[in-house]
């Protein structure tokens, strides 16, 4: 197994109604002011062929849909607003490039461009088949409820190690040299848990096994309440099954949580449910899987509260099959 935009809905519903007396403008058509530029815009090799941008995101009154990447005044991509990261692909090696970026609004107002530093792609490496090393070491602090710092140890590789790719769960959410061995991600909610890895890449595009996981959970936002994710999830792998222990969050004496659900690769799967009295302490559940050894799962689970709304979820957990 493998593994938001802004709404408008005011302006449309005064276009409809203008649209009765012949005479609508909509609001849109108003909008003349350009969204901020996008800061902190970064451009990086990450092979003999790709380029990772990425830009803090813009901010604008009537809100951001999307941003345009140009390469010398030519536009190589469009991306919506959730989007603050792109690779550029199909380039040339041994080749200088410079990037840009301008953000853009509902009314196509695109603003001034942020300029990432030149970046050039290194020389190709078309028989290079070896992986580098994994990243080791891997750990993480927080910087406030929002930003948070990795570091790691520097993988090996049989040329060079040309980018390290961070990931939350399954998807990657930044990059930065070979030369570099922190990351600092800002952006991430408060009160929310974050599963992170690490990745080394080579000049071939060929990628290292993740390095070990480490879980962050940030401080909640102010007069928020507890965190209610599960804690301590485990995965073992058993022979045509896997096994789940963790421990659920606490209610504050309220009745005990009696139903979890079940995520795979990101998929709700099944909800998990005691009839009788849940256990105390660290919960266990086994279920059965057929698929071939060697098939990778990724697991995480989050708790129906005593209110009746679904909790935060827990840290996800990756586990290879017997």
């Amino acid at each position: 197994m493998r593994r938001p935009p802004h709404l408008a809905a005011a302006p449309v519903a005064v276009c409809a109604a203008a649209l009765l007396l012949g005479a609508c403008t909509a609001a849109a058509d108003q909008d003349t002011e350009p969204p901020s530029a996008p800061t902190g815009v970064t451009a990086q090799a990450g092979s003999a062929t790709s380029v990772h941008v990425m830009w803090q995101p813009s901010s604008d009154g009537a809100g951001v849909t999307g941003y345009d990447i140009f390469e010398g005044g030519r536009k190589v991509r469009s991306l919506p607003a959730a989007r603050t990261m792109t690779d550029i692909e199909r380039l040339t090696p041994s080749t200088a490039y410079r990037f840009t970026v301008r953000a853009r609004d509902a009314a196509g107002n695109l603003s001034a461009p942020g300029a990432a530093p030149p970046v050039t792609t290194p020389a190709p490496t078309p028989d290079d088949r070896t992986a580098p090393g994994r990243p080791t070491a891997l750990r993480v602090s927080a910087d406030g409820s929002r930003a948070a710092t990795l570091r790691w140890k520097a993988a090996t590789d049989d040329r060079a190690v040309t980018a390290y790719d961070v990931y939350q769960e399954d998807s990657r959410v930044h990059s930065v040299p070979g030369t570099e061995h922190t990351a600092r991600l800002t952006g991430l909610r408060p009160g929310t848990v974050y599963t992170f890895t690490v990745r080394a890449r080579d000049a071939a595009e060929n990628s290292s096994p993740d390095s070990n996981a480490v879980d962050l959970t940030t401080a909640p936002a102010p007069g928020a309440g507890p965190v209610t994710a599960p804690t301590g999830l485990a995965a073992t792998a058993l022979t045509g099954g896997i096994r789940l222990t963790w421990t659920p969050p606490e209610t504050g004496g309220a009745a005990p949580v009696k139903e979890h659900q079940l995520y795979l690769d990101g998929k709700f799967a099944t909800t998990i449910v005691w009839g009788g009295t849940p256990p105390a302490g660290t919960a266990t559940y086994t279920f059965t899987v057929t698929d071939p050894p060697g098939t990778r799962y990724s697991v995480k689970l989050r708790a129906r509260l005593p209110d009746g709304t679904w909790g935060d979820f827990s840290a996800q957990r990756t586990v290879v099959v017997r």
